[in-house]
């Protein structure tokens, strides 16, 4: 191997790649540093293996954090059929997926019926933040909820509440699809109050604003929790029929084209006897 090659990082000033073994807390070499250092190819050497060592570092912090944030299989921005929803703020969107608005704790709220491509630009949001650096966490409103509900003791609670206050970008899926008791209003403005103007908060939902009360029936904190919530929020709205059903619609109709032109095929003639 020639050790001595352009693209290696033997130009890096010897300070730079001792401040990089500091932050990579690699102490027996700074203990040897000036031994190490004092000969070119050994220094060249260690370059190489800083890099090495810094490249595996974050690849296996990005595989961890992306792990913690459940954000699972999505489909990226760049596939979105932008001509199927009816209305939908292309340039909001992808102004979205800069992050500028973390870096005020802004809110954003994904407005739209079923199947139009909410938690699609949800997973991809949480996506770009990880990528980024920052620590995200995607959860449906259900599950949240129906954890946090279900904690029978206040120590529980608190600890649940601070991990789910913890994440830069918290991601709450199908806020409005279930009916929620006052507890569970209670619990989300408590979790939403511990992020206000900390973190960033994602929500999806199909309804409006004015039907949360259908939502948290009853709940005395609904005005404050969408107050919290709409606080410096982008609120993007998307309407247009669901594209699951479209393609599960596309599904049936390619079956059904299969169909046909096998039963319309020949069949092979029995070889003679």
């Amino acid at each position: 191997m020639n050790t001595s090659d352009s693209t290696t990082p033997a130009m890096m000033s010897e300070a730079h790649l001792r401040e990089q073994a500091g932050e990579l807390r690699l102490h027996g070499l700074l203990a040897r540093w000036s031994e190490v250092m004092s000969q070119p190819e050994q220094a060249r050497w260690v370059a190489r293996l800083l890099g090495w060592e810094a490249d595996e570092r974050h690849r296996r912090s990005l595989e961890r954090r992306l792990r913690a944030a459940h954000i699972g299989r999505f489909k990226p921005l760049a596939d979105f059929d932008w001509q199927w929803p009816t209305q939908c703020d292309r340039v909001a969107l992808e102004g979205l997926m800069t992050l500028d608005f973390l870096q005020d704790a802004s809110n954003v709220v994904l407005v739209g019926p079923n199947g139009v491509g909410k938690t699609m630009c949800a997973c991809n949001l949480g996506y770009q933040a990880v990528l980024a650096g920052h620590t995200a966490l995607f959860i449906t409103a259900g599950q949240l909820l129906g954890e946090l509900a279900a904690l029978d003791s206040d120590s529980a609670l608190r600890r649940r509440l601070r991990f789910y206050a913890a994440p830069a970008v918290l991601l709450i899926d199908e806020v409005g699809y279930l009916s929620y008791s006052n507890r569970h209003a209670d619990l989300l403005f408590e979790l939403v109050s511990r992020r206000y103007q900390q973190k960033s908060t994602v929500v999806t939902t199909n309804r409006a604003f004015a039907e949360w009360g259908e939502v948290f029936p009853n709940a005395a904190c609904v005005v404050s929790l969408i107050d919290r919530l709409m606080h410096r929020a982008e609120v993007v709205r998307i309407e247009g029929k669901s594209w699951r059903q479209k393609e599960a619609d596309e599904r049936e109709a390619a079956r059904k084209t299969e169909r046909a032109a096998s039963q319309a095929a020949p069949r092979g003639r029995r070889p003679a006897s």
